[in-house]
């Protein structure tokens, strides 16, 4: 019994985790290269909600990585799954840490997007680890995307949270090569066009609520 409840609590224990609790980062935050500048009332109100979306990315990195890790099959691969959320923690806790700074809070919607993506996971997890590799890979190359567009439309001043986005977004491109490298299967083109559509609502959703 206890064997199968360990999964469950493990799950449960990341979901309150990453909803309730302050995420603490094992790696310090990114130093920009360049000074911060003064940012007025609308540039800080534009660079928090860019940040709230990225802060909701990694609130569903949580919750894809947990799921996935829940229902791998191979004991390595499913290592490979928490290793990867441990490492997305520091992003939950940079892109927390930048909210605070920027005067904006989380997305009211977490939890949902939390579920949502802990069912996307466990559905990819069932449907064998080579398809649930892909699905990693194209969910990390479309959040590298993401990130590149956040680049250019990052207020220049805020050379703080570029810093954080642009380490994020090379933490991105290594997951999704290490899940080619392990042997990750190429999606379907309608799949890969869903969950395009599926990050469209999010993000449009998160950027205001």
């Amino acid at each position: 019994m206890s064997l199968l409840l360990d999964p469950v609590l493990t799950a449960a224990d990341a979901a309150l985790r990453t909803l309730f609790a302050r995420p603490h980062a094992t790696r310090p935050r990114p130093v920009p290269t360049q000074a911060p500048g003064e940012m007025d009332e609308q540039q800080r109100r534009d660079a928090g909600a860019l940040m709230r979306v990225n802060h909701v990315g990694e609130v569903c990195a949580q919750a894809l990585y947990t799921a996935q890790a829940a229902v791998a099959r191979d004991p390595a691969l499913r290592a490979q799954f928490v290793e990867a959320a441990h490492e997305e923690t520091d992003h939950l806790a940079w892109t927390r840490q930048r909210l605070d700074e920027l005067g904006a809070r989380p997305s009211l919607l977490n939890p949902l997007w939390y579920a949502g993506a802990f069912g996307l996971g466990l559905v990819a997890g069932r449907l064998g680890d080579p398809l649930s590799l892909g699905f990693v890979a194209e969910t990390e190359r479309q959040v590298e995307a993401h990130l590149d567009s956040h680049l250019d439309r990052l207020p220049p001043a805020d050379s703080a949270s570029r810093a954080v986005v642009e380490q994020m977004k090379l933490d991105e491109a290594r997951h999704a090569a290490q899940a080619i490298d392990a042997g990750a299967a190429e999606l379907p083109a309608p799949v890969k066009a869903l969950m395009r559509l599926a990050s469209r609502v999010m993000t449009t959703l998160a950027h205001r609520i």
